[in-house]
């Protein structure tokens, strides 16, 4: 991957808002770090109308919604979207589901039978990541690989909420 300009339509920060009431916990906490390690690694993420980049998200939650604070670097807000959990809810509950059947799956089952199982858990995360990029269009552009993890962030933060 080549080196982007500093003003790169990326994240370089993520931050889960402290009073948004995520549940915590030892693998919870290692579950959303390596998502967001992940999203900042690689990432396109514009704000509709934006400053250029690069830009800090902050994530809260409210009532069934992810709050998605964008400020520039420089700290200046460009743009607050939300995202309805309930128009995930089922393909977050499927997506968790078909993760626990691979899961259970590398420890038993023959390798046909886990490659299966991964075919229909990537299906999940691609609906989801489609939800999310649908779903955040009018406000942020994103690449596929963005959207897909973010989508992982989101699955992170809610599955056990």
């Amino acid at each position: 991957m080549g080196q982007e300009p500093a003003g790169a339509a990326r994240l370089v920060d993520v931050l889960l808002d402290p009073g948004a009431g995520f549940r915590r916990g030892p693998d919870l906490e290692h579950e959303r770090r390596i998502a967001i390690h992940d999203l900042l690694e690689e990432n396109h993420f514009a704000p509709v109308g934006g400053s250029g980049g690069p830009y800090r998200l902050r994530i809260g939650r409210e009532e069934g919604r992810l709050l998605l604070h964008v400020e520039d670097d420089s700290g200046a807000p460009q743009v607050r979207a939300v995202l309805l959990l309930a128009s995930l809810r089922q393909t977050l509950r499927d997506y968790a589901a078909i993760c626990d059947s691979y899961h259970e799956a590398i420890r038993t089952a023959p390798r046909s039978r886990i490659e299966a199982i991964d075919m229909g858990r990537r299906t999940f995360h691609n609906e989801g990541a489609e939800i999310v990029r649908s779903e955040l269009a009018d406000a942020i552009d994103m690449d596929e690989t963005t959207a897909r993890r973010l989508f992982t962030l989101v699955h992170a933060l809610h599955v056990r909420l």
